[in-house]
């Protein structure tokens, strides 16, 4: 069974771009919702229950036609909010939170995307210009890294590919704040992007 984790800070750390009252929906609700659905869903299923939610993504075409729809649904929206949390922390000035990838992972971003100013820039063309509910990735591919957008909760596990970062762009992530202002919500977003665990999940995936 697929259980919600706390979050790795307090729900108004992320104050002032992401706003206390948005977290405590967007995690308690909304993220909660989608496991309670999924577990529903895996009911009489318990051999994909005893998977971790990427192994049970990365077969997902693989499950029987009456939960497969309804897996993509909601063990996609518990895998990309799981994700999101932990690539989000307070911002600080002794750490690289807010500011710019280093290492290894700056190197690679550098040589695909010509450097940090034009990745963000790509990222977030492709986050404001979402039509409807979606996530924008950075994801792994066995090609290297690549900006990838994603409709309603698909995942790039769901086609072989390890997400790196991810940025919620449903309304639910920022209405209650910034209400149809997208853009400004994601400019905010940045401020808060823990580029520490983005370098962890990436030589991870490597």
């Amino acid at each position: 069974m697929y259980k919600l984790t706390d979050l790795p800070y307090e729900f108004n750390a992320l104050e002032p771009y992401i706003d206390e009252a948005t977290m405590r929906l967007h995690h308690d609700k909304h993220h909660a919702g989608y496991i309670e659905k999924l577990n529903k869903a895996l009911e009489g299923h318990p051999g994909s229950m005893e998977l971790s939610i990427e192994e049970l993504l990365g077969k997902v075409n693989e499950l029987p036609d009456e939960i497969r729809q309804s897996v993509k649904n909601n063990g996609g929206g518990h895998a990309n909010h799981s994700l999101f949390w932990e690539i989000m922390a307070p911002p600080s000035p002794e750490a690289s939170r807010g500011k710019v990838p280093s290492g290894e992972l700056a190197d690679a971003i550098g040589s695909t995307f010509g450097g940090f100013d034009e990745f963000k820039k790509l990222f977030t063309e492709k986050a404001v210009s979402l039509f409807g509910s979606g996530w924008v990735f950075l994801e792994m591919t066995k090609k290297g890294l690549n900006i990838k957008r994603h409709s309603f909760q698909n995942s790039p596990l769901m086609h072989g590919n390890v997400p790196i970062l991810a940025l919620d762009v449903w309304e639910h992530a920022y209405y209650l704040k910034y209400q149809n202002r997208r853009a400004e919500y994601v400019e905010a977003w940045w401020n808060v992007v823990n580029w520490e665990k983005v370098g962890e999940n990436f030589r991870r995936a490597s």
